[in-house]
């Protein structure tokens, strides 16, 4: 089903005009510094890609943009080609279909670099709700779930920080469930329960807050043993609309 043959979603109040118009700065000076500044990197990165597996060096992953609209999402690389079927989008916590050099990538999240091609581009920014699935959000998104889609999804956001490293490390699914199962009845709705938050609460301190949180998870807790959250029904839950 089409997000066009489902009810409208109730809309979470708008951030001002100085809010909006400072973030699209901030999103585009922060991107294009970042991308010069790490250029000797995305370069050496793409040539571990080209040479540690056959197949391009950039993979263009389908995404649900604002207001639902389909762009594709920019990473180097992590798998061999032919790894994405529809039914396989959500990776394992141990992945065959990941090479050695994109395990690497993962765990530094030099891998989510060209995501700031993205941001330059306005199809996302750096603070925002997850990116997700592009036929994830088709088939499974209810009228609900659209109000994750007020804002840019974004590279940095507080279901990735709150559920470091990712949740199928936090939860995985049990003996014989597939992950992409799994992903949809648990994590799918408790990643965008947080995103909707993200929307209805988004500020300067709060996005200030999350890529703080951003870097202390990349540099600290990359390399900090913790132990698994598995996720509750309190996570799952959309909090009711904020009044304007």
């Amino acid at each position: 089903m089409q997000i066009s043959d489902r009810q409208p979603p109730r809309r979470a109040p708008a951030p001002g005009l100085a809010y909006r118009l400072g973030k699209r700065a901030f999103d585009v000076v922060a991107a294009g510094g970042v991308l010069l500044l790490a250029s000797p990197f995305l370069l050496l990165a793409a040539a571990l890609v080209k040479l540690s597996s056959p197949g391009p060096v950039f993979y263009r992953a389908p995404r649900a943009g604002r207001h639902g609209v389909r762009f594709h999402m920019l990473k180097f690389r992590t798998m061999r080609v032919g790894g994405d079927a529809i039914d396989r989008r959500v990776t394992e916590a141990v992945d065959p279909r990941i090479t050695r050099v994109g395990a690497w990538l993962r765990k530094s999240k030099l891998d989510e670099l060209p995501q700031l091609w993205n941001v330059l581009r306005g199809e996302m920014s750096i603070v925002g709700p997850r990116p997700e699935d592009w036929d994830i959000v088709q088939n499974h998104f209810t009228a609900a779930h659209h109000r994750m889609l007020e804002t840019r999804p974004g590279i940095a956001c507080s279901a990735e920080t709150r559920w470091y490293p990712d949740l199928t490390w936090h939860d995985p699914p049990p003996p014989g469930v597939p992950i992409q199962q799994h992903y949809v009845a648990r994590h799918m709705p408790a990643q965008v329960a947080e995103g909707i938050r993200y929307a209805d609460r988004q500020s300067f301190a709060l996005d200030v807050q999350i890529l703080l949180q951003t870097a202390y998870c990349v540099l600290v807790r990359s390399w900090w043993p913790q132990r698994p959250c598995p996720l509750t029904a309190a996570d799952m839950q959309i909090d009711p609309p904020r009044k304007p």
